[in-house]
């Protein structure tokens, strides 16, 4: 486990020593010295900083802060790589500059020997449950955490097996501990690094890398994304083999296809380019729109073409979700950008970012007004989906509103796609090819199906509601009695109290008319009470008609 509550302040180790002393030296080579100095770490380790080179390349003055970030990330290696990567993927920790900058990261890190990799099998594996007959010594890939060997099931079978790199959970809850130890300091001494909360910022990292350290989380999500696509003959995703995988130890199907980016091979062996495209913007359209789960690192180096135009998506470590809420928040923030409403633009934006205060909404709507007329003059397949991001994103960080996570990632997700679209096809216009995709998921929302699931879902909680005033009440008051209850009031935010109050009691009242008007009707329906027509209960009828109008009316009515 990577917990940092167990994490002392600093191991007196030899090992911990030498490995601060090479990260301050990096950084003060990359020119973060003052920082350094405004720590005071002298205080709390034994490490003499004046015989640490402050000297720094004549390069390093002519890059930007974010460029030597980049730049120091890679020489820490590869627990700073990995840190970097997830960082540019939070745009709720860190600044927007720095996001951009990130995205560029490049894991530069050395194979290790195959020596090691025999050795960590017959760890995982006994000669007898050993499942491999042959491997290829060189990895034809490598990364931050652990690398890819090609080899030979006692089965048959021709496989990828990516082996997490040795010592690595070791050296990583090392690092792990002096970068807490960094994050304390510049919270306790350094006022401007500690608005962006870096002591969070490594508890975050730390759990994120956690899921990633563990190969059976990413060998389920292949399984699940596996059954997303179980009747789509176009998309293939690797087969996992469950029982010759373990937590450092992934052995999947080998995938024998084309990089998406080798254009020339593609041709070479008749792909056709326009299909692939238009398969790779289906792959993240249902994912997102559909399932809610989807491959959120889907870069030219992670996407396969295979014989038939197939699409073949690889590397399934990072993913995200959205739930059914946070779809239909993002669809309609869509359609309010495209039938220029600034307005319920400035809403939806609101529903998907979270913040400490709520912006000025004249001045939000403003910006928005002007983001909307900058791209809808456009013809769409001048549209940019990359720059639309940055652009919106320029926009929350104005106002101070975070963008939730995932939401970034399926943003994110849309841009890489185009990305790749436009390698492939630059012909290829995303908006216009989503648009049709996304009305269609708008228009499901009206659906009798979708209506009754809502209504049922909503009438389950208003009862389950119902059922826990009570129980709170009298908590309440038994707490009361022992003097134990108190009462925080906030006189400034007594208006924003008693609208939310009048929001909700409105909204409770129309649920538990909505569930009465379902269970009435239903009960004239099974009766068959008069009058009738074709059999059906005409009462019956008018009842359900007015459910589904009220429990319309309290889904799209706009929020005050």
């Amino acid at each position: 486990m990577l917990s940092l509550k167990d994490f002392d302040v600093v191991g007196r180790t030899y090992r911990n020593i030498n490995r601060y002393r090479q990260i301050l030296t990096i950084l003060f080579k990359y020119g973060f010295g003052n920082i350094i100095d405004a720590l005071k770490i002298d205080q709390y380790l034994e490490i003499g900083l004046n015989m640490i080179s402050r000297t720094k390349p004549e390069r390093v003055e002519r890059l930007t802060q974010p460029q030597r970030v980049r730049l120091l990330f890679e020489e820490l290696g590869p627990t700073f790589i990995k840190f970097g990567q997830i960082l540019s993927t939070r745009p709720d920790l860190i600044p927007l500059h720095f996001i951009f900058e990130l995205e560029k990261l490049q894991d530069n890190v050395p194979e290790f020997p195959f020596s090691e990799v025999q050795q960590i099998l017959a760890h995982e594996f006994s000669d007898q449950d050993n499942p491999f007959v042959s491997m290829e010594e060189k990895p034809f890939a490598s990364a931050s955490i652990g690398q890819v060997h090609k080899a030979q099931l006692k089965t048959g079978e021709t496989v990828a097996v990516k082996i997490q790199r040795p010592h690595i959970r070791k050296q990583i809850k090392i690092d792990l501990e002096i970068m807490n130890h960094l994050a304390n300091l510049m919270e306790r001494h350094i006022e401007d690094l500690s608005f962006f909360r870096p002591v969070k910022i490594v508890e975050e990292f730390a759990s994120t890398l956690e899921k990633e350290l563990d190969y059976t989380l990413e060998a389920s999500n292949m399984e699940r994304v596996a059954q997303q696509f179980l009747f789509d003959s176009t998309i293939h995703i690797p087969r996992v083999y469950l029982g010759r995988s373990t937590e450092i130890v992934l052995t999947m199907e080998y995938v024998q296809g084309i990089k998406i980016s080798d254009l020339k091979a593609l041709d070479q062996h008749g792909m056709d380019r326009k299909i692939l495209t238009r398969q790779g913007a289906d792959l993240i359209l249902k994912q997102v729109f559909e399932y809610g789960f989807f491959h959120a690192d889907l870069h030219p180096g992670n996407l396969f073409a295979l014989p038939n135009n197939v699409l073949g998506p690889v590397d399934f470590g990072m993913m995200g979700f959205v739930d059914r809420r946070a779809r239909d928040v993002f669809i309609d923030l869509i359609a309010s950008v495209v039938t220029e409403n600034p307005s319920a633009t400035c809403h939806y934006l609101l529903e998907i970012t979270e913040y400490d205060e709520e912006p000025d909404m004249r001045f939000l709507e403003r910006d928005l007004s002007t983001f909307i007329s900058q791209y809808l003059t456009k013809a769409l397949k001048h549209i940019n989906m990359g720059r639309l991001l940055q652009d919106l994103l320029k926009i929350t960080v104005k106002h101070k509103l975070r963008l939730y996570p995932d939401t970034f990632l399926m943003m994110k997700s849309f841009a890489a796609v185009e990305g790749v679209a436009h390698l492939l096809d630059p012909d290829f216009d995303m908006v216009a090819y989503a648009a049709p995709f996304i009305k269609k998921k708008k228009m499901e929302r009206l659906s009798f199906q979708r209506m009754s699931e809502d209504i049922s879902r909503l009438s389950v909680e208003s009862l389950q509601l119902l059922q826990e005033v009570p129980r709170d009440a009298v908590t309440i008051i038994r707490q009361a009695r022992k003097g134990k209850f108190v009462l925080g009031f906030d006189v400034q935010k007594l208006d924003k109290i008693i609208n939310s109050y009048h929001r909700e009691s409105h909204k409770l009242s129309v649920s538990i008319i909505i569930s009465s008007l379902i269970i009435a009707s239903s009960l004239l329906l099974s009766f068959k009470v008069s009058p009738q027509i074709f059999g059906i209960s005409l009462f019956g009828m008018g009842g359900i008609a007015c459910a589904i109008f009220l429990g319309l009316w309290l889904f799209v009515r706009p929020k005050k």
